[in-house]
This record gives structure tokens, sequence and C-alpha cells, in this order.
């Protein structure tokens, strides 16, 4: 890849600064570092990034009181040692110089070119906002925007992380908890999902010694006092497995495996095991020539040791979304104790330590410059750019973040053998949706391995996965999905679908309400409909359109009177100014009596009390009268009532009555559900009315021998015109036959 040469008046500055020897020897190592991975690399480059480095940098210090241009070095040193071109070490040399100097993005990009100018621009917007909860999630989100563009953005950023948190000694406590947290919650996980192990590791434990200390030293006391026990264990060990090699004449080389203080502390608090358990489990690796060396040696092991069930993992098959690849076994060993064997290939030590970086040096010619990975490489990444775009919350994104970098995977398969992977505990509706979201909307039965199952089964690796869909075009999801789903992606869509089915809903209601609510105020329809009065309110309550506006009445947040109440003073204030008509566009209306807190109208009666009896339940177009009770005010009653033959007896209390213009407040409705008896029939019942937004007050339920269900429900309503969608929604659910409204008894 070619690389950019400094501008003329850059390249006029570099015969005086290069007279200053102590420059050139401050970044000595760092260039053998690059050039051992990278023999035919222009070191050029990084002579300069540094010179500039150090002139943007020159009189800032750091906390720990050394000059601050030694920061850039050593965080260009950790990429360096991870086998990462001079492209990437260049821009790590630079990655503070826009945010904390005079040196601008403009002279970045004239002095090295657009690419490095692109890694430190992607760099310092992550570092540019302060670290509060909404304030942190904004900047993992452009974090994983950057990284979803170039993933070299982020091992940079990683890198940072990693010698800033070798010098938390020299922040504030409260600083280095918080920094800690945060780095053990994101930046660890994320290093591992890159497979860049040196770094993840190292990352946890300085955490763990910030988080925890005394648990810390505890741990590391304990190793340190076992360590020579446990050397002379893991040599009877190696040198068993070395002669099994030789005996099968495989070259290689086996190693123990180092014990991380947080890996021990976490296993110790995960799985309820006492130290001994733990560090007693001797790790070894071993590392030979080819793929088939690696089975050969797994077959000696197991020949040797009793293998243990349940414990053979083969991710050289099935790599890990970080592309990692090793056979796992665990065997019990000599005097009985357990092994941990890993068996790898030189080419697969490299990727598990060094990760995307062994991906760039080993598959993209050596040049270490490229930052793009495959959609097949980092399908993990592309999943988590698409559910940030989709996801508001600060909490939540964060949240989701911490689930699906931290989570375990599993990989199952298509009917056609590609391999999906899907974070543990999914399900057939997570992996409907890591296929596509269409698909996952419109899933509704599964098979695993051939069989069906039901939709909430917990999935594991190898199972072949197929989800039976819909043919009808409106099908969607169901609201109980959220309860088992895992995968944010599935969460996400499932939750973005539901919002958008209730917002067209409720846009739909509130525009019908308001219409009727017109025609009762004997308002022209059709000319204020066209006019922009509509729009006038909604900009007043705050709502992006009249869309808005109707959501928010069908929603039941505002109430129809109020919105014609601001339309009509809106008209008759054009109207007295002849700005819009010059007719009247309000015809005027005879006085009506005025309405209860129940919305019912009292004829020659004012601020009486009126209640709507319970008997019958009269909801607003429901043909009423009412009744003068002896001290509870006005009875109201369907007319249809049983009750009211009774109350004919005494004319002389009865009153007339009719709903208001616009009828407000809660109303309760009783509905009775027939069916046919099923497993979850009430589930669905009530899930159906709470979506509707009904507050349910009772519910009943009577099952006969016949196998059909009697269910009677008694909930609250705002706004009764919406009843006849709950309705029409229940009798959707399978197996309900019949719903109605029950007006009496």
């Amino acid at each position: 890849m070619s690389e950019a040469q400094p501008s003329g008046g850059f390249r006029t500055l570099l015969p005086f600064l290069f007279s200053r020897s102590h420059r050139a020897g401050a970044i000595d190592e760092l260039i053998r570092s690059v050039k051992a991975q990278h023999p035919k690399a222009d070191t050029g480059l990084i002579q300069r990034a540094y010179i500039m480095a150090e002139e943007a940098h020159r009189g800032q210090y750091r906390k720990s009181g050394e000059p601050y241009i030694t920061h850039p070095v050593a965080v260009a040193q950790i990429l360096a040692d991870l086998g990462i071109g001079p492209i990437t070490v260049a821009a790590a040399l630079l990655h503070d110089t826009v945010e904390d100097t005079t040196y601008t993005l403009e002279q970045c990009r004239a002095d090295f070119g657009d690419e490095i100018a692109m890694l430190v621009d992607g760099v310092t917007k992550l570092d540019k906002l302060k670290y509060g909860q909404s304030a942190q999630a904004e900047t993992v989100r452009k974090m994983v925007v950057a990284m979803s563009k170039d993933i070299r953005v982020l091992v940079i950023k990683l890198a940072d992380r990693l010698h800033n948190a070798r010098t938390w000694g020299f922040v504030s406590g409260e600083s280095a908890q918080r920094k800690a947290r945060e780095t053990i919650e994101i930046y660890a996980p994320l290093a591992h999902r890159l497979g860049i192990q040196t770094i993840k590791v190292e990352l946890e434990d300085l955490s763990f010694a910030v988080l925890q200390p005394k648990v810390y030293l505890e741990i590391k006391n304990l190793v340190d006092a076992r360590a020579p026990e446990r050397e002379r264990y893991l040599d009877d060990v190696v040198s068993a497995l070395s002669e099994d090699m030789k005996a099968s004449r495989i070259r290689g080389r086996i190693a123990g495996r180092p014990k991380q203080y947080y890996s021990i502390y976490t296993k110790m608090q995960v799985r309820g095991h006492d130290f001994a358990d733990i560090y007693d489990l001797v790790g070894v690796r071993v590392i030979v020539p080819s793929v088939r060396d690696c089975y050969a040696v797994l077959g000696a092991i197991h020949a040797r040791w009793q293998p243990m069930p349940g414990r053979l993992k083969d991710y050289i098959a099935t790599p890990k979304f970080n592309l990692y690849q090793s056979l796992h076994t665990t065997v019990i060993g000599p005097r009985g104790h357990h092994v941990e064997i890993q068996i790898r290939t030189e080419e697969m030590h490299r990727r598990a330590e060094f990760g995307v970086a062994a991906h760039w040096k080993y598959k993209q010619g050596g040049s270490g410059g490229g930052g793009q990975m495959s959609s097949t490489d980092m399908a993990w990444l592309q999943h988590i750019n698409d559910w940030q775009e989709e996801t508001t919350d600060p909490g939540e994104f964060l949240d989701s973040l911490r689930f699906e970098i931290g989570a375990k995977e599993l990989y199952v398969f298509t009917p056609k053998g590609k391999v999906i992977g899907l974070p543990a505990g999914a399900t057939p509706i997570d992996f409907a949706y890591a296929v596509h979201t269409e698909v996952g909307h419109r899933t509704m039965g599964g098979k695993v391995n051939g069989r069906l199952v039901p939709l909430d089964t917990k999935l594991t690796t190898g199972d072949v996965v197929e989800v039976l869909t819909s043919k009808n075009p409106d099908a969607g999801p169901s609201q109980d999905w959220l309860s088992f789903v895992t995968s944010p992606r599935a969460r996400s869509k499932i939750k973005q679908w539901f919002q958008r089915e209730r917002r067209d809903e409720a846009v739909e209601v509130g525009k019908e309400a308001i219409a009727k609510a017109m025609r009762r105020h004997d308002l022209p329809l059709q000319k204020l409909m066209g006019r922009d009065a509509f729009a006038q309110v909604a900009a007043q309550l705050k709502h992006e359109d009249v869309t808005g506006l109707y959501a928010a009445v069908g929603e039941g947040h505002v109430s129809t009177q109020s919105v014609l109440e601001k339309v009509v003073a809106i008209i008759r204030a054009e109207e007295a100014t002849g700005d819009d008509a010059p007719e009247p566009m309000i015809p005027s209306r005879p006085q009506r009596p005025a309405s209860s807190a129940s919305g019912v109208l009292v004829r020659g009666a004012d601020d009486i009390l009126v209640k709507l009896s319970k008997c019958c339940t009269p909801v607003p177009g429901d043909d009423i009268v009412g009744f003068v009770t002896r001290g509870q005010g006005v009875s109201v009653h369907q007319r249809s009532c049983p009750n009211v033959q009774g109350l004919l007896a005494e004319p002389e209390r009865m009153i007339e009555v009719e709903w208001g213009a616009v009828s407000k407040g809660l109303f309760l409705v009783n509905i009775q559900v027939e069916a046919l008896d099923r497993s979850a029939l009430l589930s669905d019942i009530t899930r159906v009315l709470s979506e509707h937004h009904v507050n349910i007050l009772s519910a009943s339920v009577h099952t006969g021998t016949d196998r059909l269900a009697i269910s009677r429900f008694s909930f609250e309503m705002g706004d009764v015109t919406h009843l006849d969608n709950v309705l029409n929604a229940v009798r959707r659910i399978d197996g309900v036959y019949d719903v109605y409204r029950i007006t009496a008894g």
C-alpha cells in the first residue's frame, strides 16, 4: 500500500528535526518491532509521525510527570508488538494530536494522507465526550459506528486504553474505579471479540486490581504460593505428551498456559468452586504444524488419558465469532488431576493471541494496513452496528452491548448448511431474525433437527434449525417473544414492529375520534380538515406533525375536546381578522347543558353528580336514561337495562340525559369471550387486551366438559370508539369463535 508523503512545508523541517539525535533514539525499539513483523515496511512514515507528534505535544506532561509523547509512543509500541503495520502505528503516534494540541485534522491530512487522517479523526471523536451514562452510551455508539467502517479505529482505542490502564496509579481513585468498570464491561469484551487475547487478559487483570484490590492480592498470593508444586506437576504432563508426540512422529511444542487472576476470580464466582479446585486444574497448550497434526495429537492424548464427557470442543471445524480456532479437551491426567489441553497450529495460535492483527498480517500479504473485515469474519460487528442504529435509549443500548459482546456463543446450521452464530440461550426466534427481519416477523413455527419444537426452545451448538413462516403479508411477531429471545437484534426488531403497529393503529383511532367529535359539534369537516389549524395545534402540543397529533389522541394522551377547542380558537381568530375566509367557518350553536365528569349531559341541571350504573355499564353511543337517586346524584342506565323497568314506577324521578359532544373520563366495559379451550388461551387474551391499552379490572374463566371456554373481562377504557378494534383483535386469537360486549347482567 502506498504511503502519503509529507507536504513541502513539513519536508523543510526534516533536516533540523532529524539533527536532534535523542528523538531518533526514542523510537528505535518501535521501528525494530515493526521491521521484525514487516521487513519491507517503509519506517520513514513512522519517523515522520513521531517527529510531528513530539513537536505537537512538546511542553505537555502526563499525571505521572513523564513527557506526554511517552503515551502515543507506548500505544504505538503495543500495536507494533501485535504485528500491525506502519500505517496504523503512525496513526497511533498521532492519535492525540488533533484533540490535545493546535495540530489540525486538515494539517494531518496534508502531511500524512487521507487514510491516517481518517484513523486519527475516528479515535479523536471517541475521546471528546465525558463519561456519564448517556454520554458514555453516545461515545461507545460512536465507537461502534467507527469500528464498523474501519476496525483499526477500535484497535488503536484498545491500545490507548491499555496504556492508560497501566498508569491508573497516577489518577484519583474515583476516576480509576470508573474507568476500570467501563474497561471490564466494554473494552475487555471487545478485545475478546476481536480475538486480541493479549490485550483482553491484561485489561481484565488491571481492572480487577482496581475494582477488587483485596481480592486481587489474595488470589495473587495464593497463585504465588502454589506455583512450585504446580510447575512440578506440569513438567510431568509435558514429559508424557512429548513422548507420545515423538512416538507418533509429530513435531510441535508444548507449554503450560499462564493463569489469569481475573479468570480464577470469575470461575470462583460463577461456578462456585474453591480456589484449589480451579488452580489445580492444569492448563497445557500444544502447537503443531498442521490441522491433521491437531487431530492426531488429540487421538494420542485420549489414548493415554481418560477424556471427560462433554468437555471436547472442536473450534477448528466451527470457529468462534472472533475467528478463534483450537481443539479443547479435558482429561483425567496423572494422579487423578484434571488437565485442560488446547491443540492448535502456529497460525491458529497467532490468531488466538493477536486476533484481527494476525488476520491482517497473514491474510493480506503482510501489509498490515487494511482494516476491512469480510462480512463472514465479523458478522457480529455488523449485527452490533445494525441494532445500535435502531436503539435510542442510552441505557438499553449499553445493556444490550454488554450482553452482545460478553455473551457466550453457539453455532447452528440452516437446512442448507450455512453456519449461524447466536448468543447462548438463543431460540428459533433469535435464529429467524438472524437470517432476516421479515423471516423473523413471519415466523409461526420451528424445527430443530427435523422435529417440530416450541418457539421458546433453547438451541445448542450443532443444531440444524428451520423456521416455518406465514404466507400472510400482515403476519407479525408476538409480544410473548420478548420474554424469551436473547439476541439484541431480535429484541430490537420485535419492539420496533410493535411500536410501528401501535402508532399506525393509534393514528387511525385518533383521526376517527376527531372526525366523530367534529360531526357532533356540527363543524364543517371537509373545510377544517383541509386547513392548517390542525398543524398549528400539533405544533402547540409539541408534536412533529398532524399525524403525531392523531396518534396522541388515539393513544389517549390528548383528548379530542382539547384538540377541538384549540382548532376552534384558531379558526375564530382567523375569521375575526379576515385573514383566511370572509364567511364564518364556525356556525353558532345553541346552548347545550354542561357536561359532567362522566361525559353525560343532564337536561335542566347544572353541577350535579352523575354516575354510570354498574348493572349495564353504559358507554358513549348507548341509548341512555337518567334516574335521580336519593343523595347520590343522577344514575345513568342503558334504556334497555332490565332495572329501568323498576325505575319507571317513579316517573317523577326520571330525567332526560344525553352524551356530551366529546365524552371524557374512563368507562367500564364488560365483554364475554367464547373459545375452544387450549393451553395459554387466557394468556393470549390478556396479552391482546394489554397491547390495546385497556386496564383489566377483573376476569373469570369457566371451561365446560365440552372443552368450550367462556371468559368474562371487565376493564376501563378512555375512548370507547376504540372498543371495536379491541373486540376484533380478540376475535383474531386462535380458538376464539365469538366475542361481544355484555350490556346487562
